[in-house]
Order: C-alpha cells, then sequence, then structure tokens
C-alpha cells in the first residue's frame, strides 16, 4: 500500500512541477494559398540553443486547426531561461524566422509570423482549443 501511495505522490509531483512557465512566445504559420511553411528551421533553432545554452528543457506547445490550409501557432515557454538566455534565445529566434521568410520560393508561400514584445500567458493558452504539448524530448538536433 506504500508503494502504491508513493508511487502516485511521485506522478503527480511530476506532472505538477513538470509545467513551469507561465509567458510564452507565439510564433504563427500563416498560409498565403499553398499551405504553411515547415517548422523545421525554428525546430532546428531550438535544438541548437537547448544543447548551445545547456537548457534542460524547453517547453513548447503547438495550436493547430487555426485555418483551412492548416495554419497553425507554436508556443514556446521562457520562464525557465535566465534574462540573458532569454535576450539570445530571442535574437537568435528572430533571426531564423527572418531567414526564412526571405528564403520563400514564391509570393504563394505561407509566412512565419513572430512578434517578440506579443506574450501569451498560461491561463489563455489552457483556455484554447486544439492545444498540444510537443515533446522537448525531441528537440534534439539530428544530424
Amino acid at each position: 500500500m506504500k508503494k502504491v501511495l508513493a508511487t502516485i505522490g511521485l506522478f503527480s509531483s511530476v506532472l505538477f512541477f513538470a509545467q513551469k512557465s507561465e509567458n510564452y512566445l507565439q510564433i504563427g504559420y500563416a498560409s498565403v494559398c499553398c499551405g504553411t511553411p515547415s517548422d523545421k528551421p525554428v525546430m532546428d533553432y531550438l535544438a541548437q540553443f537547448k544543447t548551445k545554452s545547456k537548457v534542460k528543457s524547453l517547453e513548447v506547445y503547438k495550436q493547430s486547426g487555426l485555418g483551412r490550409e492548416g495554419e497553425y501557432n507554436l508556443y514556446i515557454g521562457t520562464d525557465g531561461l535566465s534574462k540573458t538566455q532569454k535576450t539570445d534565445f530571442i535574437r537568435g529566434l528572430k533571426s531564423a524566422v527572418n531567414s526564412q521568410n526571405k528564403t520563400r520560393k514564391s509570393e504563394s508561400t505561407g509566412l512565419v509570423n513572430f512578434n517578440e514584445n506579443e506574450t501569451v500567458k498560461k491561463a489563455d493558452l489552457m483556455n484554447a482549443r486544439n492545444i498540444t504539448l510537443i515533446s522537448t524530448s525531441k528537440i534534439i538536433k539530428t544530424k
């Protein structure tokens, strides 16, 4: 009986402390006519930043179903980053998004939208529909 209670207690505390961020950056993937752009450049940047800055985990949510052509948003938690890390993270993320938008193949290719001054609160995010947590263990750069 003690083992069962200990297991339940451990599992509950892990779930309670797993999601720590209260503030999230929003990255929007919009379609012009022919679908949304890939999130690969941003996910590659997240993996690179995580490795380079030795960040244990990044909390990333995906909100899908925002349009007819597969529009979606990514939300990245920033509360686990120090002030310096957050500044570097935003600068690099902005660069990755700008680079992706500049290398669009045509005007019919979708855009990636990012405003570093706009944050989304956890309460707003949890009230939104079609939200899924992207496992941060998947954010590992593959060679």
